[in-house]
């Protein structure tokens, strides 16, 4: 049994939405190898790590991927936490037992000591894309750089947009004075020199992960506010709108259940290049040394150690090649959820 085409009625409008969203095979492609990348790099301490994932010693089992074990838990001298990298270590378990280690056998705080050549050394059969100026993995570090540029980017795109779409929603609906003020507040706030507060913000607080994430979304949330606060403008004057109000429907209710569905159309399409952005900003902030705190792994901190190195091109190579992928992958899903939810598309 073929089947049913997008146009047919019986697919619906999400399923000729899917079929147009299929249809433009770059962002559809762009989509799995997203997916692959987001398996591959959310688990990043089961995939790069400098501790075994399994260690068998004298007939039983330890995990010290997710729990910390002294040394003497397999005949060592110290209470410390064991190193499993080193020899003395090695041997201890490798006598009565064995140890079963990740893909890549290093973590993005792993210092190699090993290294044959001083460091940054090209890349190896041990290290596959080498090793940075601290001789830590670079494989690794682009491993967990990718996890946390993804993550600040979903984080911070999923917290400005509701925020921008609640704005845009208020002003749009009740429009007037509320409209006014909410638009001179705009104005008045995307002036402010975000770039230069960063900085000064950066030299009185250590930035972490989160305190970064918020001050980001303090200007990040404005990029929405316009193309809902348009597309509800619109909305509001439509005849089930008026409808609903006659019947004594209360403005929230009409707002996130009749009128907001018609602006997050348009605003889902936004949503990939704001998440872009989001990396972006992360990856700028961190190059110019106002991002994560020092010692973190990130794009932009790789691209800086490519530019102080000019003599390790790999480290340059690696930082552009990953930052192009992701931003590319993000753009090609963007234009295929533009097509998808394209009205002059979806019943073609």
């Amino acid at each position: 049994m073929s089947e049913p085409d997008a146009g047919s009625p019986r697919t619906g409008l999400a399923g000729r939405r899917w079929a147009n969203f299929r249809r433009n095979r770059r962002g559809f492609l762009s989509t799995w190898i997203m997916v692959v990348l987001l398996l591959a790099t959310l688990p990043a301490e089961f995939i790069a790590n400098d501790r075994p994932l399994l260690v068998q010693f004298q007939d039983r089992y330890y995990f010290p991927v997710l729990a910390n074990y002294p040394e003497t838990t397999f005949g060592g001298d110290f209470a410390t936490t064991a190193d499993y990298r080193d020899p003395y270590v090695r041997d201890l378990i490798g006598a009565d037992g064995w140890m079963l280690w990740p893909l890549v056998p290093f973590s993005y705080r792993t210092v190699a000591l090993d290294l044959g050549e001083p460091a940054p050394s090209p890349p190896s059969a041990e290290h596959w894309l080498g090793t940075d100026d601290q001789a830590r993995d670079v494989l690794a570090r682009l491993i967990y750089g990718l996890r946390i540029s993804i993550l600040f980017g979903v984080v911070l795109t999923a917290f400005s947009s509701t925020i921008g779409i609640a704005a845009g929603l208020v002003q749009g609906y009740f429009g007037g004075l509320t409209d006014l003020l909410g638009q001179r507040l705009i104005e008045i706030w995307s002036g402010l020199p975000v770039l230069y507060l960063l900085i000064i913000l950066a030299s009185i607080v250590t930035p972490s992960f989160w305190l970064l994430l918020f001050l980001l979304l303090l200007f990040s949330w404005m990029g929405l506010v316009g193309v809902v606060r348009a597309e509800v403008l619109r909305a509001r004057n439509f005849e089930y709108v008026k409808a609903a109000r006659a019947l004594g429907m209360s403005n929230a209710r009409i707002m996130t259940r009749h009128v907001l569905p018609n602006a997050m159309v348009s605003t889902l399409t936004f949503l990939p290049f704001t998440l872009a952005g989001s990396v972006t900003v992360l990856t700028s902030l961190d190059f110019l040394g106002f991002g994560l705190p020092p010692g973190s792994p990130s794009l932009g901190e790789l691209l800086n150690q490519g530019k102080n190195n000019l003599q390790a091109p790999w480290l340059g190579f690696t930082g552009f090649l990953a930052l192009a992928l992701l931003l590319s992958l993000l753009v090609f899903i963007g234009e295929a959820v533009r097509d998808a939810f394209d009205p002059r598309k979806v019943f073609q």
